[in-house]
């Protein structure tokens, strides 16, 4: 296993996609991920050695930063310091009542923040295996993964759209039999990541206009977007702007350049050409039955014009909780926690929140100038590594890798995209590409991307 970084890699990708889409409400689905996560470190332990020592010193110190904070907050403070800490009235008060509180972390839940802690296994373990061989072959075994993942999960969704109420759900808390969700637990989640899923397919090698490669990434994109159009997603809607635009740059430096790459294995071909397959014979019939009729596509932009919008009133209550705690935070995974005591009676629902619906508010909350610094650091190095990878073989896996993340960090103005496991492994996967097309050893380009 030590010897098959590629194999390694494909397995945590397809793992996180069947069981990593739930978020923290599921426990056990997580933990299966994250002890095979940590099998495969302990069965490579040479690879976070080297990973530490010899990789990409910014992103080495990043990525050990952001693993850092939940370790940070867990560490035991005596009474005087964290009882000082902004917010923390409450804690003390009840830790008291319990005859307890003379030490204590600065998360008000170390539960919660150890949750969180764990959920970083798995990205860092696909993020170091995929630093450790960064060649083109593992790459493609990767993104044909995730795109093969993506489309098995239009299939899925369509299975539940013909089904109907509850059908073929993953997660039932979801019961909305008018959206497809696919392997996640809500319809956000699912519209990014095949949004994702798109901006990877256009790292695949040009190919010849209607051969058998083209007509099967043609196929896949196809797919893919009717996909994201019947999460009824409004920021998936949006976000297609990301491939579509990535897309028709590629073909157009494609026409320039008047050349083609070789295609990738009849292997890859067979795997996508059965999803496509299926997927669309399912999509005929739910079309056939009328389970996708016109009108559905008018409930997609419908969406736009609702009225009864909650997010506002989370954020005011929620910014009050971020200036009730800053600078230091009430501790990763704590929102829910501290948001039941600052929510206003008038904006109190049926329903709890849950989340912030704005990563960054909830950031403020859970981890202070300390979260908002992790993010401005994180934002310098994707910008440099974009801007090395630009000019080089692998440009367009730079490109697709800064999409991805351009996209989680648009959508995440307005839902949490990396609150489950499958799109943490998509956000280190992003992180890779970038730094493998930013490497050193890497040769300059021509106009497509051909090696001199």
């Amino acid at each position: 296993m030590r010897n098959e970084p590629g194999v390694l890699v494909t397995a945590l990708i397809v793992l996180a996609c069947l069981v990593g889409g739930g978020g923290v409400a599921y426990g056990l689905a997580n933990l299966v991920l994250q002890l095979a996560a940590i099998l495969m470190l302990a069965l490579n332990g040479p690879t976070v050695a080297n990973f530490v020592a010899r990789g990409p010193r910014g992103l080495s110190l990043l990525v050990l930063a952001t693993l850092a904070l939940p370790l940070l907050q867990l560490i035991p403070l005596p009474a005087s310091i964290w009882s000082s800490l902004p917010g923390r009235d409450l804690l003390q008060d009840s830790l008291k009542a319990a005859g307890g509180g003379e030490w204590h972390p600065l998360t008000v839940s170390t539960a919660r923040t150890l949750v969180s802690f764990l959920g970083l296994i798995a990205p860092f373990t696909l993020l170091a295996l995929c630093l450790r061989d960064l060649s083109e072959a593992t790459l493609r075994k990767a993104v044909l993964a995730f795109v093969g993942m993506g489309l098995a999960g239009v299939l899925l969704g369509t299975i539940q759209l013909l089904g109907g109420q509850g059908a073929a759900r993953i997660y039932p808390e979801t019961l909305n039999p008018e959206a497809m969700v696919g392997f996640f637990a809500n319809r956000n989640s699912t519209a990014i990541f095949l949004v994702c899923c798109l901006l990877l397919l256009c790292t695949r090698p040009s190919s010849r206009l209607f051969s058998i490669d083209w007509i099967a990434t043609a196929s896949a994109a196809t797919l893919l977007t009717v996909g994201v159009i019947l999460t009824q997603s409004r920021t998936g809607l949006v976000l297609l702007l990301l491939p579509l635009g990535l897309g028709l740059l590629r073909g157009g430096a494609a026409l320039l350049a008047g050349k083609s790459s070789p295609g990738s294995g009849k292997g890859g071909r067979m795997v996508i050409g059965s999803l496509l397959v299926a997927a669309t014979a399912l999509l005929g019939l739910a079309a056939a039955a009328g389970t996708v009729p016109e009108s559905r596509f008018d409930m997609v932009l419908a969406r736009f014009n609702k009225s009864e919008e909650q997010r506002p009133a989370i954020w005011e209550d929620a910014r009050f909780s971020a200036e009730r705690f800053w600078p230091v935070g009430a501790g990763m995974g704590t929102f829910d926690e501290v948001f039941q005591i600052d929510e206003s009676l008038e904006n109190i629902s049926p329903r709890r929140a849950g989340r912030a619906h704005n990563d960054y508010i909830e950031i403020a909350i859970e981890a202070g100038a300390a979260g908002f610094a992790l993010i401005a650091l994180w934002t310098c190095w994707v910008l440099w590594a974009a801007w090395n990878g630009l000019g080089r073989h692998r440009r367009w896996e730079a490109l697709a890798g800064t999409g991805i993340l351009l996209a989680i960090a648009l959508q995440s103005l307005l839902d949490y995209p990396l609150r489950n496991q499958t799109m943490l492994c998509m956000a280190a996967f992003a992180i890779a590409l970038l730094a493998g097309a930013g490497r050193a050893g890497d040769t300059k380009v021509s106009p497509e991307g051909a090696r001199p």
